[in-house]
């Protein structure tokens, strides 16, 4: 089985029900606690590869910085990518990798497809 890695929040309700999720099928994943040490751009490139979306499939449009810079529907991939890697609160929570697949845990039983 290829290491599982985790972008977690231990602050995120759905987060942490992903992480108990792996953990009770007997995989101790990789924890990135990404609010800590952001994924670089190279990072965020290759998950939403994985993930199969773009940046702005993967950004949180409620959080406060989101209207703080001023981002919308109509902003470009770029920007938001560029905002994702400067304001890492903004990037969905979490996202499980597994080699070159990738789930958001919404809902939290999504990382059952990586299993």
């Amino acid at each position: 089985m290829a290491t599982i890695t985790i972008w977690h929040n231990p602050r995120c309700s759905k987060s942490r029900a992903a992480l108990a999720i792996l953990q009770e099928r007997g995989v101790t994943p990789v924890e990135i606690k990404y609010l800590e040490t952001p994924p670089s751009k190279a990072d965020i490139v290759k998950t939403l590869a994985a993930l199969n979306m773009e940046a702005k499939d993967i950004v949180r449009k409620g959080e406060a910085v989101y209207k703080t810079l001023k981002l919308s529907a109509e902003s470009s991939n770029h920007e938001i990518l560029d905002a994702l890697v400067d304001n890492p609160i903004l990037i969905e929570r979490p996202i499980i990798i597994s080699g070159d697949q990738a789930v958001i845990g919404r809902p939290p039983e999504n990382v059952t497809s990586l299993l």
